[in-house]
């Protein structure tokens, strides 16, 4: 049995309970208050030494850590991502994308508001973050104009890594009116088998 150490307003705890979900995989999920320090406690830093969430027991007492790691272990060998070589890798440029120029500029916006509050000094980073999630998000637009996935037609781990903050982008104060190739695809993506909401 898969243990999920998991806290249910993250996106990236999310990919992980969305994708176990459309394989039909059964875990036991463990909820971690990452504003209540839950993640920093010695038992928990024992497991992963990194403090973050989303994390993957197995039974050997192994745990791996990183949202996308996660996911390319739960999905291989399945049809979320791809045995072609050449897919496989642009799957991978996705989810190092989503992490590198995504997920700072919209999940972390996303986090100051819910989570700091709008008082907190850290608004401040607001405008640059959000410059660079626009871009990010005009990257995808590019894509998803062409294609009703990120890669090869097909719904893979790099849709679902980047659906999670961005079908929350509004929490972000992101408009995503001027974007209507990703407006479908988020509809898509919510339309797949199996497939669970955030909150």
């Amino acid at each position: 049995m898969l243990t999920l150490y998991d806290y249910r307003d993250s996106g990236n705890g999310y990919k992980c309970r969305l994708l176990l979900a459309q394989l039909g995989l059964p875990y036991t999920h463990v909820e971690l208050d990452i504003d209540k320090g839950e993640t920093r406690t010695p038992a928990f830093l024992a497991k992963n030494p990194n403090g973050r969430i989303p994390a993957l027991g197995f039974e050997d007492g192994t745990v791996l850590a990183e949202s996308n790691a996660i996911l390319c272990y739960l999905a291989d060998g399945s049809a979320y991502l791809p045995g072609d070589r050449l897919r496989k890798a642009q799957v991978m440029q996705w989810l190092f994308f989503e992490q590198y120029s995504h997920e700072p500029y919209v999940a972390t916006p996303r986090y100051i508001i819910r989570h700091l509050g709008r008082q907190h000094a850290r608004m401040a980073e607001l405008p640059e973050r959000l410059a660079k999630g626009y871009a990010a998000l005009g990257v995808m637009e590019q894509q998803l104009s062409r294609e009703p996935f990120l890669v090869g037609g097909q719904y893979s781990i790099a849709d679902i890594a980047l659906y999670a903050y961005t079908h929350r982008a509004d929490e972000a104060d992101m408009d995503l009116s001027a974007y209507p190739a990703i407006r479908a695809w988020l509809s898509r993506v919510a339309a797949q088998p199996s497939y669970i909401k955030m909150l």
